[in-house]
Order: structure tokens, then C-alpha cells, then sequence
């Protein structure tokens, strides 16, 4: 199901409460629409200054876009094992601007270019599996900030594997992600913000990425909570997620959004008391992405390479790597005896 039709279809879910009241909560009242209305008047004849939309819907994902900096604000899903599941496949999307925010206000592909920063999906191409259309919905730049190479591919990467698997054990699970640009202390003590901008279009490098994770019950009931601040720089397999956790109120203070206004979340649980927080070991996190570039190979050298990297990495291959390398086997043998055109 798509999150528009999610939206309109069950309004009385925790998920469509946060987006409704998100979509609604800017629309002024009979008293401010009157200010507003004098202002236009006598102060704003040409029109009041104009931001964009305060959020933008997609297929499966929910975001608000900052057209200064060029990224995110916030970037929202609500996802459960249908959409972790499915034959969406990533191999022929590209990267491109989204074609709803105007190109003035928009990065480019040329931004990112030789520039030693990495594409990093906020709403990320793994959640949208169910869906062709939303797995590429999460390739527009609007969805994507300036991300430190080995983060993006390491430890971000198994945070956001830990938040599919959470799909196994809970109904459903919200996610907050967003980029942050927080201080940093000078020599003599003063405290500044700095970051880097790319390309032509300067779009800001964040400090950090946040993500706040909310798990439901079968009842799909809010049952607990995990916020979290990582530094966009490299963090090796010694760290632990736990070591980023922070209160909720922080991350709310920091990106000055608040994320649940109609969620009381005093009540809920420390998501790392009743559940793991831990996130994928090496031996582990190696042995998913050889079996992925298994499924991905293209031809039998990169296939027979990549079965050789197990070896190499002295990993035993699970029933998953046996069961793929001999369907791309058949698959090869199978082009092999199709008759020349």
C-alpha cells in the first residue's frame, strides 16, 4: 500500500496522526489569517516570502526540504516487512533532482562529483522494496545528503539494516532521519558552526545524521523509542549504537523540529532495553553484501570472484549464498544454450 493511500485510508493510525498534523498544523487561524491579511496589505504587497511547501509526499516516504542548504530537514517512514520485502530492484535507478523542487533550490548530480562526499539516503532504497516507483522516489536528491564515504557504507548502513529487522519483531516501525549542522569548540573557547558546501549549487555537508526510531505492537501501538546522533565521519565495528543515543528532546533541540506532537512519548520504552540496539557483526555485515554482489553479478567471472571472496574472508556461506550462487549458475548455462538472432 502507498503511503497516499495509507494517508487517506487510515487517518486513526499513529503514522497518518504525526502527517496529518504535519500537513494541517501551519494553516492559520480565522485570527492570524486576518493578520496576515492586514500585513499583505500595508507591509507584504508583493506577496509574502515563500519557503516551499512545508512537506512533500511521496510513495513512501515524507520529508521537509530545507532549499537553502539544499538537503533534507526530516525525512519520515512508517515501515513494516511488506515494504522491506519485494522485487523492487535498485540496479538501473539513477540519482536525479526532484522534478517537485525548483532547480534553483535543487542539488545536481555535479555537485556530488569528485567530491569525496557520498550520496546518502535518508529514506533508503532498502525500505522500498515492495515498490518500484517508491524505491525510486528515494533516489531524488531531495532525499539525499552529503554523506562520508565509509559512514554511508558501513556504520549508517547496518543501523538502517537493524531498523529492518526490527520488522520481524514489531507491526511496524516509524523512523525519523535527518542531517544535523552542530558546533564545534575553538581554541579559545568560542563556539561555531562550519561546515563545507559542494559544488555549484553549495550544498551543505552535515556534522552529523540523526535518526529516531519508534516501534509498534500488533495493536499498532507505540511501544518504544530509540533517538540517536551519529558524526557523519568513519566509525569502525568497535562502536556500538548505543554510544549515539541520546533523549529524544536533544535531537528535537538540535534540528529545532518536533517530531511527535501528538505522541506522548514519556511513556514509552528505552527501544534499547527491549531490544538489542546491536547492530550487524563484520563477519556478519561482510557476509550480506557478498551475498549481494552474488545476486548481482552479471556474468560468471564476477559471480565465481565474489563466491571466491568468501573463502578469502574465511566466512562459511550460508544456505542464502549457496541457494543464489547456483541460480546464477543455471541463469548463465541457461543464456549459454539460448540460439544466436
Amino acid at each position: 500500500m502507498s503511503l497516499r493511500s495509507f494517508l487517506v485510508g487510515s487517518v486513526a493510525s499513529y503514522a497518518s496522526v504525526v502527517v496529518y498534523y504535519m500537513v494541517t498544523k501551519d494553516k492559520p487561524s480565522p485570527e492570524s489569517a486576518s493578520k496576515i491579511e492586514t500585513a499583505s496589505k500595508h507591509i507584504l504587497p508583493h506577496g509574502i516570502p515563500d519557503r516551499g511547501p512545508n512537506i512533500r509526499i511521496y510513495d513512501n516516504h515524507v520529508l521537509a526540504y530545507d532549499q537553502a542548504k539544499k538537503t533534507p530537514i526530516w525525512v519520515a517512514e512508517r515501515i513494516t516487512q511488506e515494504h522491506v520485502n519485494g522485487p523492487a530492484d535498485r540496479k538501473n535507478i539513477r540519482f536525479k533532482p526532484d522534478p517537485d523542487v525548483s532547480k534553483r533550490f535543487s542539488a545536481d548530480n555535479s555537485d556530488y562529483l569528485r567530491s569525496g562526499w557520498s550520496r546518502g539516503h535518508m529514506s533508503p532504497a532498502g525500505d522500498n522494496k515492495h515498490s518500484q516507483e517508491a524505491m525510486s522516489q528515494s533516489f531524488y536528491l531531495s532525499n539525499i545528503v552529503p554523506q562520508n564515504l565509509d559512514n554511508n557504507a558501513g556504520f549508517w548502513n547496518r543501523l538502517e539494516i537493524y531498523c529492518r529487522e526490527l520488522t520481524q519483531r514489531y507491526k511496524a516501525v516509524t523512523i525519523f532521519s535527518g542531517p544535523l549542522s552542530l558546533p564545534s569548540q575553538l581554541e579559545d573557547g568560542k563556539m561555531v558552526v562550519t561546515y563545507p558546501v559542494l559544488g555549484k549549487n553549495q550544498v551543505a555537508v552535515p556534522t552529523h545524521l540523526y535518526k529516531i526510531i519508534i516501534v509498534e505492537d500488533e495493536n499498532s501501538n507505540p511501544v518504544g523509542i530509540g533517538s540517536f546522533i551519529v558524526p557523519n565521519e568513519p566509525i569502525g565495528f568497535e562502536h556500538s549504537l548505543t554510544e549515539y543515543q541520546v533523549p529524544l528532546d536533544e535531537v528535537e533541540r538540535r534540528s529545532g523540529v518536533s517530531f511527535t506532537p501528538k505522541l506522548d512519548t514519556s511513556h514509552l520504552r528505552d527501544l534499547c532495553e527491549i531490544d538489542s540496539c546491536k547492530l550487524m557483526a563484520k563477519r556478519d555485515f561482510d557476509g550480506y553484501f557478498i551475498g549481494r554482489r552474488l545476486k548481482g553479478a552479471n556474468n560468471r567471472q564476477n559471480l565465481e570472484k565474489a563466491w571466491k571472496e568468501l573463502e578469502t574472508k574465511n566466512i562459511s556461506p550460508t544456505q542464502y549464498h549457496i541457494d543464489v550462487y547456483k541460480q546464477k549458475v543455471q541463469e548463465f548455462e541457461n543464456e549459454k544454450k539460448k540460439p544466436e538472432e
